[in-house]
């Protein structure tokens, strides 16, 4: 039989089997006849290579077309048989590679920087306490000796959002709270975000983050306070950081000082805290003996901290969510 019955004959029986085929298996049989590692097909390509030279350009070409043709017709009956036979298999997958690596996620460097502050001061028995960040006008200001008109007032540029409630502008709140719902002795530390209608520029925001601590009982002293301050400064940025006390004003203390610490890098003072005596008024407001008892208390930004330990010169770059900068923590 030559070459082109045998090819006629294929490409008819072919059609005609798949034409009668019903079910996956009947095409699976097709395929292993016809174009399966010993199939017909691959018969007649063995077959090709026996041929005279001159005649290989028209049967090679005859069989191309007859191999296209074949694979098409299958894989169109495969399609009507099996809709699914494109997808992926899922009998294919091995479970029991390893899964892709996802990326770690980290903690923003103020929160960082807040977790390191109240683990130094948990450690010399603090407690942590968190207040409300909106608050009315009592607990933010008059309860800490600062009256309506206050001139004191001037210092922090509050947002009101009516004429007795305001976004506090301290955590100082929190201690009144405290305060007001337990007797003493009290050793805490206050954490949260506060809000002053401030120019946003590289130095000032309008929010940022503060940690205050505040210690009553009927023994404490400037001199407790001072060796606590400097447990926390060592504790933060190193044994032999050299810090001063300052001579200050704030209302609710009193005496009052600021804790400015040196900085060998840019070779000056920074300031990083205010701190002081909690003054007798703010003792009678929630209550409290004061001829029986007495405190300190402190406060500081943990943005200033942050930008102070890491060398950061501009505090908007701590709420822009650039991870180019977030990154490096």
């Amino acid at each position: 039989m030559s070459l082109d019955n045998t090819i006629k004959e294929i490409k008819t029986s072919f059609h005609s089997d798949l034409s009668n085929c019903k079910t996956t298996t009947d095409l699976e049989n097709i395929r292993i006849t016809y174009l399966g590692r010993k199939g017909k097909l691959t018969v007649l390509f063995d077959d090709f290579t026996k041929l005279p030279g001159s005649e290989k350009p028209k049967y090679g070409k005859a069989l191309n077309i007859l191999k296209t043709d074949l694979n098409n017709a299958f894989n169109k009956k495969l399609n009507q048989l099996n809709p699914d036979s494109g997808k992926s298999n899922d009998n294919s997958e091995d479970f029991s590679l390893p899964g892709y690596t996802l990326p770690k996620g980290s903690l923003h460097p103020l929160e960082q920087i807040t977790s390191e502050i109240k683990s130094i001061f948990q450690s010399i028995g603090f407690s942590v306490a968190y207040g409300p960040e909106i608050d009315d006008d009592y607990h933010n200001f008059e309860a800490l000796n600062v009256p309506k008109h206050h001139p004191a007032r001037d210092m922090q540029d509050t947002f009101f959002i009516d004429p007795n409630t305001v976004l506090r502008t301290h955590t100082s709140n929190v201690q009144i709270h405290l305060m007001e719902n337990q007797d003493p002795p009290i050793r805490h530390i206050c954490c949260g975000r506060v809000f002053r209608n401030e120019a946003v520029s590289y130095k000032s925001f309008c929010l940022f983050n503060q940690v205050e601590g505040l210690v009553i009982n009927e023994s404490s002293s400037f001199a407790e306070m001072k060796g606590t301050l400097e447990y926390f400064v060592q504790e933060m940025f190193g044994k032999g950081t050299k810090m001063r006390f300052r001579p200050s004003y704030f209302p609710f203390t009193e005496p009052s000082a600021e804790v400015d610490i040196w900085n060998d890098k840019l070779n000056q003072w920074m300031e990083i805290l205010g701190c002081g005596m909690v003054n007798p008024n703010v003792l009678a407001n929630v209550e409290y003996d004061n001829t029986k008892y007495q405190g300190f208390a402190f406060g500081m930004g943990i943005e200033r901290i942050a930008m102070i330990k890491y060398g950061i010169k501009d505090i908007r770059l701590f709420y822009q969510n650039d991870k180019r900068f977030l990154e490096q923590f």
